[in-house]
């Protein structure tokens, strides 16, 4: 069977871009599979809502982010590209981080080069790692990978910082160190999300963030301009979060729920979803005779 990382990296040899959903667990990235995805995405921020109810500004642990990985992966055949943050600390804590992730089973990991703690890529206020150090870390994550075919993503939050300028010098620095794809974020033009590729020859990664700072481009447009991965990271999180504010509201409001079933799933979609007709056939298969272990 074919490994995710090599599974991945065949996928992004294809012409066109690979488009990645956003999953914050395994019930997302289920739902994305069978929309037809052919991978999907952990997103940090997405991961530290859904665990602990917090902001996007690293306050999740390494351990967190790799146990929502592990369990993302073992739940779809597809490739898992997981946030890495800042690699949760300096370059030993990134080289552990490459190994758990290694473990977790995701085919891919991007570590940006802000300083710890981290923020929300759409947000204000970000710091910046001195250029070297975060080559460094990226250098350190590529000798750190025991997969040949993991891949590496430098993820550069300078463009919104330091500009242009900066973020050229960076990722070049990037790519030297041994970045296999790079992740220039909050462009916030046209302009800018075109002249990356052209500036810097490497494969990219276009992220489309729920900030609506970057211009909402469909996969062709992105394809056109030169960009390898693309990225969704919280649109199933915001499609939730409305979904079940309202049917939440309307229970309250009304005492019942018959007025929102039409917009729920089914209990058999629900018990689908969880692969119940396969633990029954497992069941069913190990069985003992004992007559009250029998399943119907």
């Amino acid at each position: 069977m074919e490994k995710p990382t090599t599974k991945l990296r065949r996928m992004l040899q294809r012409e066109g871009v690979l488009v990645a959903a956003g999953a914050f667990g395994p019930m997302p990235a289920k739902l994305a599979v069978q929309a037809g995805f052919d991978a999907v995405y952990m997103p940090g921020g997405g991961t530290a809502l859904n665990r602990l109810g917090f902001a996007d500004l690293g306050l999740i642990t390494m351990t967190e982010m790799v146990e929502n990985a592990a369990a993302i992966s073992q739940a779809v055949s597809v490739p898992v590209i997981a946030d890495a943050d800042t690699g949760f600390g300096n370059q030993l804590n990134v080289q552990r981080a490459v190994r758990e992730y290694e473990r977790a089973g995701v085919a891919a990991i991007h570590i940006e080069d802000q300083v710890f703690p981290k923020r929300c890529g759409s947000l204000s206020g970000k710091a910046l790692a001195p250029r070297e150090e975060a080559a460094q870390k990226i250098a350190a994550a590529v000798a750190a990978r025991s997969d040949p075919d993991f891949l590496i993503i430098a993820r550069c939050d300078a463009l919104s910082e330091e500009g242009m300028s900066e973020t050229i010098r960076r990722g070049n620095a990037y790519l030297s160190a041994g970045a296999d794809l790079l992740f220039i974020e909050s462009a916030s033009t046209i302009e800018e999300i075109e002249e990356i590729p052209k500036r810097l020859p490497a494969a990219h990664v276009f992220n489309l963030p729920t900030s609506g700072k970057t211009p909402l481009l469909s996969a062709d447009e992105v394809s056109k301009l030169g960009y390898k991965l693309m990225i969704l990271p919280n649109f199933a999180t915001l499609a939730a979060i409305k979904a079940m504010a309202e049917v939440l509201s309307e229970i309250r409001r009304t005492g019942s729920v018959a007025g929102i079933l039409e917009r729920c799933a089914s209990f058999q979609e629900y018990t689908s979803l969880g692969g119940l007709a396969k633990f029954n056939e497992v069941e069913k298969r190990f069985a003992t005779l004992d007559p009250s272990r029998q399943v119907s």
